[in-house]
């Protein structure tokens, strides 16, 4: 499955960024052979962009995220994103975000989120097409590490009460798209596809801070 993977997605802020803050670092996923770079930077107080750069190219893309709603340690995004891939996909999706509390009843840096995710193929690996729709979540330990599960499946490729059977044959319609190339690899229909399983590293440790512009205090003479 790790080497026949033929989409990805993107690695979104797992916080509230500030205005030029940055993090960056690097992730595994069963959706790529190598790991990727990533990259995120706060473009307003309600914005901020993403880009990846995989190895050699697959895995790379870029995103935008628009924070729609916030409440003390809750908030609500909608990330829009493209990647490159054997099966390059468009992704829209809506997260709502929530952040821990410690026993003193403060927020913390630990988060979770869940997801509702469109996926669009417009040219697969098969020139056909492939739209998805499906669930992930992700937690943020707080610390360097989080990760991200979900699954996106395509109601025309197969009857969804089936993506766990390994005895499964097309019938029917689902005949015309079948879940394999004729060199053996996932095609753009394919269960394997829809599957996402991701490992995100932040070597910035949340540490990067806007930068603010101070004016002198003036000296009052007695």
């Amino acid at each position: 499955m790790i080497l026949n993977g033929c989409a990805s997605h993107p690695r979104v802020a797992t916080k509230r960024m500030e205005v030029g803050e940055v993090e960056y670092g690097y992730a595994f996923s069963i959706e790529n052979i190598f790991p990727y770079l990533w990259y995120r930077k706060g473009i307003s107080d309600r914005s901020d962009i993403g880009f990846r750069v995989g190895l050699p190219i697959y895995g790379s893309g870029l995103d935008y995220s628009r924070l729609l709603y916030e409440k003390e340690n809750k908030w609500d995004m909608l990330n829009i994103g493209w990647s490159l891939n054997p099966n390059s996909n468009y992704d829209v999706t809506y997260y709502k975000f929530k952040h821990g509390k410690n026993k003193k009843n403060k927020q913390n840096p630990s988060s979770t989120w869940m997801g509702l995710r469109f996926m669009y193929i417009p040219n697969g690996i098969s020139d056909k097409t492939s739209s998805r729709i499906g669930l992930l979540f992700g937690r943020n330990s707080g610390k360097k590490i989080s990760f991200e599960l979900g699954y996106y499946h395509d109601f025309s490729s197969m009857p969804i009460g089936d993506i766990f059977s390994s005895k499964y044959k097309p019938k029917g319609r689902f005949v015309e798209l079948p879940h394999t190339t004729k060199f053996g690899f996932p095609s753009e229909n394919s269960r394997i596809v829809g599957l996402s399983l991701q490992l995100f590293f932040n070597l910035s440790n949340n540490i990067s801070k806007p930068k603010t512009s101070t004016e002198p205090v003036p000296v009052v003479e007695n």
